[in-house]
């Protein structure tokens, strides 16, 4: 069971929402992740629910292909609306299989190198080739990606938000990547955002902001917030 307690925002009556935090090739604990978010809908139904990845599907973990492939091939919770945002490995990914070399070097210093592998392609073999071994919908997915979703008292995004900055002028850079100015302010950015990309081993619950990304590919847990009115629990595999 779920363990509720007071959230810093809060949602309209009989709406729940699901956030899952980076996940970079946990696949396994993924599935386990969403077995559980059916079963605490079966055991708790919701009036109107919706399920948020917050982004980094890929990387560092061994099994980013299996994760792409499960949830492009699968429902991952069937009969649960489900909304995909972007992560900068994601973003870093795309650009460089799309030629360019900086984003290349950044991408194997980052993580993918264990995303290449996870197709079967060696990271030394020329770079104009790695396109070849990925599938067109893979490509379809990764450039689908959203870029956040707000909703009640809520911002769901990957990295955070520059404070002090209205929504609609936010850079893709920042929501898709900063850590300091963000994670370091206690500025009422009038909802609280819910993120991941900044990775520690358990949740973090501020009054501006709720944190999930806790480390699932280098041994912490695979993380769920779960949002309802205005309270707050936690799923973990």
């Amino acid at each position: 069971m779920i363990e509720l307690r007071s959230a810093p925002g809060d949602l309209p009556r009989g709406r729940r929402i699901y956030a899952i935090g980076d996940i970079h090739g946990t696949a396994d604990r993924l599935r386990d992740l969403h077995a559980q978010i059916a079963g605490d809908l079966k055991r708790r139904p919701a009036g109107s629910a919706l399920l948020i990845h917050l982004g980094d599907y890929v990387d560092k973990g061994t099994d980013s292909r299996a994760v792409l492939d499960y949830l492009i091939e699968q429902d991952p919770v069937p009969g649960l609306p489900t909304m995909f945002l972007c992560g900068n490995h994601e973003e870093t990914m795309l650009a460089a299989l799309s030629g360019d070399s900086a984003a290349a070097a950044d991408w194997l210093w980052g993580g993918g190198r264990a995303t290449l592998d996870s197709w079967g392609v060696d990271p030394a073999t020329p770079r104009e080739s790695w396109p070849d071994h990925f599938a067109p919908q893979h490509f379809r997915f990764l450039r689908r990606l959203g870029l956040w979703h707000q909703e009640g008292g809520y911002l769901f995004v990957h990295a955070g938000i520059r404070p002090g900055i209205a929504l609609e002028d936010q850079s893709r850079e920042d929501l898709l990547r900063i850590r300091h100015d963000f994670l370091g302010s206690e500025r009422d950015h009038g909802f609280v955002v819910v993120h991941g990309h900044t990775a520690g081993f358990q949740p973090v619950v501020r009054d501006n902001r709720i944190c999930v990304d806790t480390a699932a590919w280098s041994g912490g847990p695979l993380t769920c917030a779960v949002l309802e009115g205005d309270r707050l629990g936690f799923l973990q595999a």
